[in-house]
């Protein structure tokens, strides 16, 4: 038998004295069986044989066998909630989640710090070796670029129109960043702002908001009084929204704007700021009159289920979707090679500087060697050219060569004399 008490001595005690109380129990009980006859002539006899001992340590709780037990358990719920909230966590969680739709990823841009809060342009078209913090979003841009060459071989697009599911996905960014980069290969370029209900375009690029598409639909504007050329890149021009409309899915999917677009694409190449697919129908009446439609899905934020739903708009209007944009990806992390983003950009480290006190040691192969005074042809640099737009002077962007260019060429000239 066992006994449990809060008290060690009161514990001990009871058991000795239950043990005591049932001797004498079953001896009155043998004594009304068999009358007459001593306890010692019973049949049945019950004798103590030791007393109960006070114990040294309590018997609960035990606190190892609660912990160990706490661990496991703790560890199975959370292992079977993390699992759970996998299953039903509907969020684009990789490039596969959007591949499963039926539609290639043709271009993946990775987070940019600048572009968490605010809308602006991060591309400039030129490549800055000392910019190192543009660099993953610049590659990514041209890789989108060159994707977008080699979609469609046969019937390369002219008029494309960038969307995406819901608001707040970085739609307006990724078209604002891809026409510089069109551009800065020195194709012209327009973008249009045809997000009629929150225009926004404009501000990316700091340019007035007042006259732009709707006045040209509306016949109140031509396109040359409206379309705003982007300084720091000659070949791009912006067409803002203009006026916000009462109606604009009928203003947007009219036949003036088609018209507009005609007109647009025989010289350039038009890229469309649309509204979201989900919330109104401008981007689905709208792909009706482009080449191709890219759809702009922010990682870790959309679900699965408001994307399927877009292409199933856009696959009710017949659109040609040429693929998904996955937007601000992740750079570090597990998160990072789940979306296929495996670093920063590649690029040798610049060497220390050598210390100008110390002589450098010459090169074993050319201590025999005798200068030769050879005739080298040397490139003139060109000068920046300078482009007047709207009256005002702005500094060119490009520069067809540069001093670098020239003393790689004397270089190689000068070891060809020497080898000989």
């Amino acid at each position: 038998m066992s006994l449990t008490n809060a008290d060690a001595v009161v514990a001990q005690k009871t058991a000795n004295a239950w043990v005591d109380a049932l001797a004498e129990q079953v001896t009155e009980i043998e004594s009304g069986f068999a009358s007459g006859s001593s306890n010692k002539d019973s049949i049945v006899q019950f004798v103590p044989l030791v007393d109960a001992e006070i114990p040294t340590a309590p018997v609960s709780p035990n606190t190892k066998l609660v912990i160990a037990l706490g661990a496991v358990l703790g560890l199975a719920l959370g292992v079977g909630y993390a699992l759970l909230r996998q299953h039903l966590d509907r969020r684009v969680r990789s490039v596969e989640d959007l591949e499963k739709l039926g539609t290639s990823v043709i271009g993946t841009i990775p987070l940019d710090p600048r572009l968490v809060n605010n809308r602006t342009t991060i591309e400039t078209g030129a490549l800055d070796h000392d910019d190192r913090a543009s660099h993953p979003y610049a590659e990514a841009l041209r890789e989108l670029r060159t994707n977008l060459t080699y979609v469609d071989v046969d019937k390369p697009a002219r008029v494309l129109l960038v969307t995406s599911s819901v608001p707040g996905e970085g739609k307006s960014s990724v078209a604002a960043n891809l026409a510089i980069a069109i551009a800065s290969t020195g194709r012209p370029t327009i973008l249009v702002d045809a997000d009629l209900r929150r225009p926004v375009v404009t501000d990316v690029f700091g340019l007035p908001g007042g006259a732009g598409l709707t006045d040209v639909l509306s016949h109140h504007a031509t396109l040359d009084d409206v379309l705003q050329p982007y300084g720091p890149i000659p070949t791009l021009s912006i067409l803002a929204a203009g006026r916000i409309p009462p109606n604009p899915s009928e203003l947007l999917g009219s036949q003036a704007m088609l018209s507009l677009l005609e007109d647009m694409s025989r010289d350039a190449l038009v890229l469309i700021d649309a509204p979201p697919l989900l919330p109104v129908t401008d981007a689905a009446v709208l792909s009706n009159f482009v080449d191709g439609v890219l759809v702009a899905v922010k990682a870790d934020s959309t679900s699965t289920d408001e994307v399927a739903k877009s292409l199933n708009n856009l696959h009710k209007v017949g659109a040609h979707i040429l693929g998904f944009v996955l937007n601000q990806v992740p750079t570090k992390g597990a998160s990072a090679a789940n979306y296929g983003y495996y670093g920063q950009y590649y690029y040798a480290s610049e060497e220390p500087q050598a210390d100008s006190t110390k002589k450098a040691k010459p090169s074993r192969r050319l201590k025999q060697a005798v200068p030769v005074q050879a005739p080298m042809r040397t490139v003139e640099p060109q000068t920046a050219a300078v482009v007047q737009v709207d009256g005002n002077a702005s500094g060119a962007t490009y520069i067809a060569a540069n001093a670098e260019f020239d003393d790689v060429l004397t270089s190689r000239a000068g070891m060809r004399h020497l080898r000989r």
